[in-house]
């Protein structure tokens, strides 16, 4: 009995460290988007800004291994790069006035929306997302909630697809959070905008 414990203790250690075969998903995101963006509809919002994106959400990095396909493989989500991708995405564009990417060092007059990760886990066949948004009309503040969401469960896919349904289950899940919030913050912006008015 020992012995069997051992060699499986020794067994798990190794799969999980030496052996590990890592799956950056957001390099595949594009695709993704391409794939399942024109599935979303989100609400409008006439805002016409800038926004940017915490620099600890931009390097963000959340690794995790799933029973469902071996725990060999290391799923890696980097969120800001997929949050990046989502909202200049054809189907979020869509949903403001104007919304465009401003770099760290650009001084932003007019609106700004600041996005900022709080809290990203990948359990339970499903991503589990909390984030922090801000608008800006100058130096006042129109809007500054956070949001927590919780993505599609794909345990289908995790369990009957192999890695290649791994990685199609933690992208549809993250995008599919991020929708919820995004979904949140427009109808809140909206709210926001006509009390300021």
């Amino acid at each position: 009995m020992n012995k069997i414990l051992t060699t499986t203790l020794l067994l798990l250690v190794v799969l999980t460290t030496g052996c590990s075969i890592n799956h950056p998903v957001a390099k595949d995101y594009d695709q993704h988007l391409v794939k399942y963006g024109s599935e979303t509809n989100l609400p409008k919002s006439d805002l016409e800004a800038k926004y940017s994106i915490a620099t600890k959400t931009e390097n963000h990095n959340y690794q995790f291994r799933a029973a469902t396909v071996g725990y060999a493989h290391v799923w890696i989500v980097e969120f800001g790069k997929i949050l990046d991708k989502t909202i200049k995405s054809d189907y979020v564009q869509s949903s403001f006035g104007k919304l465009e990417h401003s770099v760290s060092t650009e001084v932003v007059t007019g609106n700004q929306v600041v996005f900022e990760l709080e809290k990203f886990e990948y359990k339970h066949y499903r991503a589990y997302t909390t984030m922090n948004i801000k608008v800006l009309d100058g130096d006042n503040e129109v809007l500054h909630k956070t949001y927590s969401s919780e993505g599609q469960s794909q345990g289908g896919q995790m369990w009957g697809a192999g890695p290649f349904g791994m990685k199609n289950a933690t992208l549809k899940s993250t995008k599919s959070s991020i929708d919820k919030i995004l979904e949140q913050f427009i109808n809140d912006l909206n709210v926001s905008i006509v009390t300021s008015s």
